[in-house]
């Protein structure tokens, strides 16, 4: 782990042992030990079909495991997560102002968006560089542009876990270099522990703390200069 990594976290918030996903008779991970200390960014990697999506899954509760997973929570115990990939029904007529609100306000979103809600809603778009996108129709966004909706809704309320499947998917490299900014401002200024699988070891080196390589079991976990060597 880096120095910067020491500083900030002296305890883990999540540790997984033996961890064993078997699906349909077939092996997806293997046997798979790693701490995520707190106040750090960890990277997984590893190439395709490596199970890396699959430990997301289970670390989330969405699959069965044998194994042991546990957080040591020591705010709200809540997870963001933003998803490899989000399926929007093109035929409904949701905005981007109506889709965040149905976790923030308890009238139906039907009867328009509350002023409290707006405002939150306007803040936490402008966090994402998607200012003025209120109105915009979901099924219209690129999908860059529909990343960044979802990791606003992620970050809000601010969770203490935040967990990324390949977040740089479908962004150009200005989007790329506003999602850094970003996510190392969860990181060091609002004590966000994240947890990103990624493809982009350059962008691991530059500003991970740690890195797990997987392929079905750890190859190598570590800083990144030595984990991705």
């Amino acid at each position: 782990m880096s120095g910067g990594a020491t500083s900030r976290a002296s305890l883990s918030i999540l540790d997984v042992s033996n961890l064993t996903v078997r699906i349909d008779g077939q092996t997806l991970l293997s046997d798979v030990s790693l701490t995520v200390a707190r106040g750090t960014l960890h990277a997984i990697v590893g190439p395709n079909g490596a199970g890396k999506s699959t430990l997301v899954n289970a670390i989330l509760g969405q699959i069965r495991f044998d194994g042991r997973i546990l957080a040591h929570w020591r705010r709200n115990g809540r997870i963001g997560y933003v998803p490899q990939s989000f399926a929007v029904d093109r035929t409904l007529p949701v905005t981007v102002a109506d889709f965040l609100a149905l976790t923030r306000q308890r009238r139906p979103v039907c009867f328009g968006v509350g002023r409290g809600a707006a405002r939150r809603i306007g803040a936490m778009l402008e966090r994402v560089g998607l200012a003025g996108f209120e109105r915009r129709q979901l099924s219209v966004l690129s999908g860059g542009e529909l990343r960044r909706v979802l990791l606003a809704h992620a970050l809000d309320p601010l969770p203490e876990l935040l967990i990324l499947d390949e977040p740089a998917t479908g962004l150009d490299q200005t989007a790329s270099q506003w999602l850094e900014d970003v996510l190392l401002a969860a990181r060091d200024r609002d004590d966000v522990t994240v947890l990103m699988v990624s493809h982009d070891h350059e962008r691991v080196k530059r500003h991970g703390d740690r890195v797990t390589v997987l392929d079905r079991r750890v190859v190598a976990d570590g800083a990144p200069a030595d984990a991705l060597a």
